[in-house]
C-alpha cells in the first residue's frame, strides 16, 4: 500500500508540476501579449503626436500664406495706382509735346 500511495503522490506531484508549467507558459504568453499591446499603444501615441505637430506646422504655413496674399493684394493695388499715374503722365506728355511743337512753328 505504501508503494501505491507513494506512486499516487508522485503522479499527483508530476501532474501538479505539469499544470503549474502550463500555467506559467500561459502567463508568459499573456505577458508578451500585454507588452505587444503597450508597444502598439505607444507607437499610436507617437503617430498622433506627429500628426498634431504636422497639423500645427500646416496651420502656421497657411497663416503665413494668408498674410503673404494680403501683402500681394496691397502691392497689386499700389501698382494699379502707379499704372494710373503713369497713364496720366503719358497723357500730359502728349499735351506737352503738342505745345512744344506749336511753339517751334
Amino acid at each position: 500500500m505504501a508503494s501505491a500511495s507513494s506512486s499516487s503522490a508522485k503522479n499527483l506531484f508530476s501532474d501538479s508540476k505539469r499544470r503549474l508549467a502550463d500555467r506559467v507558459m500561459v502567463n508568459v504568453h499573456n505577458s508578451a501579449s500585454v507588452a505587444r499591446q503597450i508597444v502598439r499603444g505607444s507607437k499610436s501615441n507617437e503617430i498622433l503626436m506627429q500628426a498634431a505637430r504636422n497639423f500645427a506646422q500646416a496651420e502656421t504655413s497657411m497663416d503665413n500664406s494668408v498674410q503673404n496674399l494680403k501683402k500681394m493684394q496691397l502691392i497689386r493695388q499700389h501698382m494699379g495706382y502707379q499704372v494710373e499715374a503713369i497713364g496720366q503722365g503719358v497723357d500730359k506728355l502728349e499735351g506737352i509735346k503738342e505745345q512744344v511743337c506749336s511753339m517751334e512753328r
